[in-house]
């Protein structure tokens, strides 16, 4: 069951990666199109940032959880570099 865990974390993690990108995309081709409305730029950034802090939050505590909960995050973090 932890194996299928596992997966399910790593393809979130993947997703969130793509859309966050693909956010950081829209922006960056926002920021250099002229005839861009600067409140929808600036709704856009903001935007983007805060999806990216989100599922970075999101994503640490389901790393947690997917590696069962250890006592510390720090047997995670041993795990990972084994």
């Amino acid at each position: 069951m932890m194996d299928r865990i596992m997966e399910a974390y790593l393809a979130i993690e993947h997703a969130m990666q793509n859309y966050n990108d693909v956010l950081e995309e829209y922006v960056a081709a926002l920021q250099t199109d002229e005839g861009t409305d600067a409140h929808k730029l600036e709704r856009m950034l903001a935007g983007s940032r805060a999806m990216r802090d989100s599922s970075g939050i999101y994503l640490s505590y389901a790393k947690f959880v997917a590696y069962g909960m250890p006592d510390s995050e720090e047997l995670v973090e041993e795990d990972l570099q084994a």
